[in-house]
């Protein structure tokens, strides 16, 4: 395994910006093209209506995409992936999530709008709401759908260039029920932007469930697996690694020292410097492990 650093860890601080930058680009572009496109099309057929009106509608349109429906849209799609093996199930669930999705667009933006119109000196009509509602959801579920191919292609190619793990024939990445007990397996196996290659289990430090995935910390990077923490950690050697949280599991040659909180928890030093969280329920058999080393 290399161990130079990766570009995929110089890019983890600008992550966050550089994913807030490209969806207020894309917004702005198309806030943008929409005013223009809608205020040309009323100079066409002559409707009676201030140049300033189709800023408001698309900009309080814009407004809610981007500081409400695309971070809702973030923790849903993160919560609820749509693998593809899963997505006759969760099929209902997003139309579901496009529906609420749009009644919350729908009505935020008409509260600016009739904001902006009163500041203005006007008054905002939205029509009928059955009508309204239609027509908007049918433009709602595009966006909905568009947004969402984004996000789980952007988490694709950030899993490709990360490196994504998997157990080889243990089909512990699998969702749904394990068949049977499957041996002990001593590595990992790691594609990364089409490279393939291995990682021993003595290499993992500690391993932490996030979302869908358990995350293996590994000489400073993390791998991301996709499963549970208690399906990986059925298939883990329990005299190698212990459960210390709720989402994280360690390994015990990574143990420096356990520090006890008031709280009645613990925190958990290790080599490379980590300190994990260590809960009460998992604290005194941690202790008991290492009395019975020592």
């Amino acid at each position: 395994m290399p161990t130079e650093p990766l570009s995929y860890q110089r890019y983890l601080p600008w992550k966050p910006w550089v994913e807030a930058g490209l969806w207020t680009a894309l917004i702005l572009a198309n806030f943008l093209g929409n005013s223009l496109t809608t205020l040309i099309d009323l100079r066409r057929f002559g409707a009676g209506s201030a140049a300033w009106e189709p800023v408001v509608w698309e900009g309080t349109s814009a407004l809610v995409w981007l500081l409400v429906l695309i971070p809702g849209l973030a923790w849903f799609t993160g919560r609820f992936p749509l693998y593809w093996h899963l997505w006759r199930q969760r099929l209902a669930l997003y139309l579901a999530a496009s529906m609420v999705m749009c009644l919350v667009h729908v009505l935020a933006m008409v509260g600016l709008r009739e904001l902006a119109y009163r500041a203005m000196g006007g008054n905002y009509d939205f029509g009928s709401w059955p009508r309204g509602l239609g027509y908007e959801y049918l433009k709602d579920a595009r966006d909905f759908a568009g947004a969402v191919v984004l996000m789980e292609g952007y988490r694709f190619l950030m899993r490709r260039w990360q490196g994504e793990a998997s157990l080889p024939g243990s089909g512990v990445e699998e969702d749904g029920p394990a068949a049977g007990p499957a041996p002990r397996p001593e590595r990992f196996l790691v594609r990364k932007l089409g490279r393939e290659f291995l990682v021993a289990i003595d290499e993992v430090e500690w391993l932490q469930a996030s979302g869908n995935y358990v995350n293996l910390h590994v000489r400073g990077r993390d791998y991301p697996l996709r499963s549970t923490l208690a399906r990986v950690e059925e298939q883990l050697d329990p005299r190698r690694f212990a459960r210390i949280h709720r989402s994280h599991v360690v390994a015990l040659a990574q143990v420096v020292s356990i520090e006890p909180l008031d709280s009645g928890d613990a925190r958990v030093h290790l080599k490379d410097g980590s300190v994990l969280p260590c809960s009460r329920r998992y604290r005194q058999a941690l202790r008991e492990r290492f009395d019975a080393q020592g």
